[in-house]
């Protein structure tokens, strides 16, 4: 049984603030820029012919000519589904009956790609046809067919509208045919389908969701070697991956009995998502039991200060505990959104500030730093450090680029940067019964179903206030208690509040009129890693609240050649509200090292007192090309 669940997607309004520009942002940029990117209409970016592919597989399914067929990634079909699933939350907040219509328009297209037994797939519609469901190890159908699913049931849940519903209701029963009634052995290559189900069972209670949510997770690594079988009776191969790694696709053993988080980022994020949705589904112990131990793995031992995750790009995967290269970092978009979606599940399983405070830090710096502040270039791979001549260019960092690219021929991530900065209401806030949960501090007004309606207001992540007001109803309230504060106070109607504290959230009793006011602790911190990182031995990082900053040269010049003082001072700037979007930079007293003419010395270079600025890790790289850095060392 869950704890708590994310609330209804209609239930929030953002108003004036942060997450308010961001999700204007993407209704009013990103969403109309990434549909011309779907329809190959914008110059001088990675084709992408994800639409065209919908309406060739329908001219293929009604007989007449399939035009110039099948273009892109093997699941280029995801793409859409994320456009859409961003379009049916952005609808919730701005209502747009072009935006809807244009949606509504690639949405029959889809319903007229669908197979009349419920397949849906263009690649193996348009091209392949004999090799459907061969190559479950490397063939993306079941990925692409739940990203589709998660759209279908948030395009509903936003405008009531059921063609894509019943479209992927036919699919996941034929789905259910296939794997459960018929006993296809396998599961699926890249997990998604099984959280995209479970998405489905909420909206639809199809119960043969569900189960077939339940088949995958279950079967999964019980035969270790399926995909090393499937390999030898097949005679094609998409990426020729290595079938004998059964780590990397966390197929080396039960689920269960999984402790180490271990292969490629993305796919272990969606894979532990759908554990712990079906666990507190479940009520299942051991499923339970496997979710702490993987995420204790992530966060604890795996994990980036920025909340990125996956520190390699060899198979865009985790590698071993405390390996956090800096300028090497892969840290894939996608997998920092992945960590919040864990983060979620592992909150409606246990209402423990932990996973919030986790699920925030991922958000204001491994995932914003993936798109610019124009909305409209993005970055695959978040690097912590970037070396100009180096990143881009030299062999060991080619994935680390200095500047943000317009689009990708693999767009996995930009789709899913708007999707969940749409739907970010759903993270912020929870409910059950009788409580309503704040688990991130997101302004506007929220419904909660105890019958609370309430209001807040924040500048927020840079003021450090947040003010929540009862405007009716009456119930409980959590609100989080962020474990990096060292000192907040909360203040009931004027007075301090009286308030019982569990897991990091104080639980308050509301009536229509009170004020709640949460205070935060705005200070600078120098922020130090466990020895066993050696690549920031020595080294200190700055956060403060939630954010993560990093020295870039524009402001500092050659940012290889400074040090921090351990006894620095930093001081919070006046926020500026042109630069940078409208952010609070810190400037502190450090050490620049003087440069040098040859390649070593016998003397130590001379270091100088230098004054430095720092802006948050989010913001790099829009201001051109140069170095930048989270970690300096200390002088």
């Amino acid at each position: 049984m869950k704890v708590q669940r994310q609330i209804n997607p209609k239930s929030y309004q953002s108003a004036n603030g942060f997450i308010y520009h961001y999700q204007q942002l993407v209704k009013d940029v990103v969403i109309p820029y990434q549909y011309q990117v779907l329809n190959d209409q914008v110059e001088g970016v990675e084709k992408s012919h994800v639409v065209a592919n919908f309406r060739n597989a329908g001219r293929m399914l009604r007989g007449e000519d399939p035009g110039d067929g099948f273009y892109g990634m093997i699941f280029q079909d995801s793409d859409a589904a994320k456009w859409l699933e961003a379009v049916a939350s952005a609808l919730t907040r701005f209502p747009d009956a072009q935006l809807e219509k244009e949606a509504d328009e690639l949405i029959e297209l889809i319903a007229q790609a669908q197979d009349k037994d419920g397949y849906l797939d263009t690649r193996f519609t348009l091209k392949d046809r004999d090799k459907r469901w061969t190559n479950l190890c490397e063939g993306h159908e079941l990925y692409c067919m739940g990203h589709m699913m998660e759209a279908a049931a948030a395009y509903f849940e936003a405008t009531g509208k059921r063609t894509l519903l019943d479209v992927m209701i036919r699919n996941a029963e034929y789905l259910y045919q296939r794997f459960v009634v018929e006993g296809q052995p396998g599961y699926p290559g890249h997990p998604e389908v099984e959280l995209a189900l479970l998405k489905l069972y909420r909206v639809t209670g199809n119960e043969h969701c569900l189960k077939l949510a339940e088949h995958f997770i279950d079967v999964r690594g019980v035969d270790s070697h399926f995909y090393r079988e499937e390999a030898k009776k097949r005679d094609w191969t998409e990426w020729h991956m290595n079938v004998e790694d059964t780590q990397y696709m966390q197929c080396d053993k039960p689920v269960r009995e999984l402790s180490d988080a271990t292969g490629h980022s993305v796919r272990a994020m969606y894979l532990y998502t759908a554990m712990a949705d079906l666990a507190s589904q479940t009520e299942d112990p051991a499923l339970k039991a496997a979710c702490r131990r993987l995420w204790e793995s992530t966060t604890h031992r795996r994990m980036y200060v920025t909340g990125g995750i996956g520190s390699t790009c060899q198979g865009e995967a985790f590698t071993v505990d405390y390996d956090l290269p800096n300028d090497t970092a892969y840290t894939e978009t996608c997998a920092g959104i992945g960590l919040m979606f864990f983060a979620s599940r592992m909150l409606e399983m246990d209402a423990d500030a932990e996973y919030a405070d986790v699920m925030e830090r991922a958000f204001y710096n491994a995932v914003l730093a993936g798109m610019q502040l124009d909305g409209k270039r993005f970055f695959y791979v978040n690097p912590l450090e970037v070396i100009p001549g180096v990143s881009g260019k030299a062999v060991t960092h080619l994935h680390d680029l200095p500047v943000r690219p317009g689009w990708y021929s693999c767009a996995c991530c930009p789709p899913n940067v708007a999707r969940l900065l749409s739907s970010f209401g759903q993270y912020a806030y929870g409910q059950n019964e009788t409580t309503a949960f704040c688990h991130l501090y997101a302004e506007g007004e929220v419904r909660f179903d105890n019958g609370l309606r309430l209001q807040c207001e924040t500048g927020y992540p840079y003021e450090m206030e947040v003010r929540f007001r009862a405007l009716e109803g009456k119930g409980q309230l959590a609100v989080r208690l962020p474990g990096w504060s060292r000192h907040t106070t909360l203040v009931w109607n004027g007075a301090p509040a009286e308030y019982e504290t569990r897991k990091g959230y104080a639980y308050v009793e509301l009536q229509p009129g009170d004020e709640l006011v949460l205070r935060l602790d705005g200070s600078v911190h120098q922020v130090y890693a466990n020895p066993k990182v050696f690549e920031d031995t020595g080294c200190a990082a700055l956060q403060r609240g939630p954010l993560v900053y990093c020295f870039e040269e524009v402001d500092n010049g050659d940012v290889r050649r400074l040090s921090l003082r351990p006894e620095s001072q930093w001081k919070t700037l006046p926020l500026a509200p042109g630069l940078l979007g409208g952010i609070v930079p810190l400037q502190g007293e450090g050490l620049r090292t003087a440069a040098m003419e040859g390649l070593y010395a016998y003397e130590r270079p001379a270091r100088t007192p230098a004054t430095l600025t720092a802006v948050p890790y989010y913001t790099w790289g829009n201001r051109g090309e140069g170095s930048m850095r989270v970690w300096l060392p200390e002088a």
